[in-house]
């Protein structure tokens, strides 16, 4: 995970700024905002968002050994391990979503994935790649009817819910804000986003980075209570001999998908535009914007290696 960030004092403003924290959790930049009519209120809120995180990393995070998703690594080759429904009801929709992009998106990319350190600079070699990868296939986890427990049906196999998490925990938080009565607001997690409402009436409008320049936009999305979640080369790479090695495994290959270089889904529920950013991602521009096109209410642009930017035909009207 990336350094702490200072924690952020919340803004004392209920009418322009709103209110809200950035934190480091997750291994990411996470910012929550709301605006209310009692700013403290709204900063209670904000908090509480920020302590719901916590609960979800400590259950999630395979950067714990005392993680359930931990414990489900060292021993579900084995036999079933008991985990809370709610991992095992997230892990469940995560295979569905396997299923929906063909398994482009795959939570068990962590069985060659534990063998990348992109600080260290350090990648699988050819042996320890092809030992691996029959590993990756989310028709490996098996999760129980009750969601209670995770089973794998392949040794070596590994889960990582780092490609759908995050969104998830967006949406968790969110929701709990909208239940507390905000109309106003957002989550952000990295390069995923819930936004609730519009900005007290302008919309939302979102930036998506050039791949090449830090700081700099190739276009904006305007976005009024949706989800918007960003994959790109450029997060969590290091070069060598003028290839890039970065995060975004292709399930199929073990290797980093090389056919994009971002992608930008949009739509109302924050786990699915993650996972399925990660999808396009892999599938590639022609392929992957085919398929966010046939899921109702979901929208993507990419960006090529040629700086080439497509979009589907829902995002033409904005």
């Amino acid at each position: 995970p990336p350094p702490p960030l200072p924690t952020r004092p919340a803004a004392t403003a209920a009418r322009g700024e709103g209110v809200g924290d950035v934190q480091a959790k997750m291994g990411t930049r996470i910012e929550s905002r709301v605006w209310a009519d009692d700013a403290a209120a709204g900063q209670r809120l904000v908090a509480a968002g920020m302590a719901e995180l916590d609960r979800i990393e400590a259950l999630m995070s395979t950067y714990r050994d005392d993680s359930e998703i931990s414990a489900v690594n060292r021993g579900a080759a084995a036999a079933p391990v008991a985990v809370a429904p709610e991992l095992g009801g997230l892990v469940r929709r995560a295979l569905e979503l396997s299923v929906l992009t063909g398994g482009a998106f795959d939570i068990t990319y962590e069985s060659v994935g534990r063998y990348y350190d992109y600080r260290a600079r350090q990648r699988p070699d050819a042996a320890t790649l092809a030992a691996s990868l029959p590993a990756i296939d989310y028709r490996h986890v098996v999760v129980a009817p009750d969601a209670r427990s995770i089973r794998f049906t392949h040794p070596g196999t590994r889960i990582n819910l780092g490609g759908i998490a995050k969104g998830w925990a967006c949406e968790q938080v969110a929701a709990g804000l909208r239940a507390a009565g905000v109309r106003h607001g957002f989550v952000t997690a990295g390069g995923d986003a819930r936004f609730i409402g519009d900005r007290r009436g302008p919309p939302w409008v979102v930036g998506i980075r050039d791949p090449d320049r830090d700081g700099a936009t190739v276009t904006r999305l305007a976005l009024d209570d949706q989800a918007v979640s960003t994959s790109g080369d450029y997060e969590r790479y290091f070069d060598t001999g003028g290839v890039r090695h970065h995060h975004i495994l292709d399930p199929r290959t073990g290797e980093s998908a090389r056919s994009l270089r971002s992608v930008t889904v949009v739509g109302p529920d924050a786990t699915v535009t993650e996972a399925l950013a990660k999808g396009v991602f892999v599938r590639g521009p022609v392929d992957g914007l085919a398929m966010v096109g046939q899921v109702a209410g979901y929208d993507a642009v990419v960006i090529d290696p040629a700086h080439g930017v497509r979009f589907t035909a829902g995002l033409a009207p904005r």
